[in-house]
C-alpha cells in the first residue's frame, strides 16, 4: 500500500466524527441499524458515511445481495487505518 495513500484515506476519515465513529464500530458485523441506534446518529447519516466508508474500501459490505439488513464489517485496509487514527489520539 502506498503510504501517500494511506494518510490520504486517513485524513478522509478524520476529517468527519461521522466517519471516525462509523469505522470504529466495525469491528464485528452490523447492519446499519444497529449503528445508528449505538452511535446515536441519524440513519441517513449512517447510510451516507456507509457509502463513503466502502467507497474506501475501509469496510466491506458481508451481504451485498440483501435487500434489508446489510452486515457490514471494517476491511484489513480498514484495520491498518484505525490503527494509524488511533495512534493520533
Amino acid at each position: 500500500m502506498n503510504k501517500a495513500t494511506k494518510w490520504e484515506e486517513v485524513s478522509f476519515i478524520i476529517s468527519s466524527s461521522y466517519r471516525k465513529r462509523v469505522l470504529e464500530s466495525l469491528k464485528d458485523p452490523k447492519t446499519p441499524t444497529k449503528i445508528s441506534k449505538e452511535l446515536n446518529i441519524n440513519k441517513t447519516h449512517i447510510s451516507k458515511t456507509l457509502k463513503e466508508l466502502l467507497s474506501k474500501k475501509t469496510i466491506i459490505c458481508l451481504t451485498p445481495k440483501a435487500n434489508k439488513g446489510k452486515l457490514y464489517l471494517l476491511s484489513n485496509y480498514g484495520k491498518e487505518i484505525l490503527k494509524e487514527i488511533l495512534k493520533l489520539n
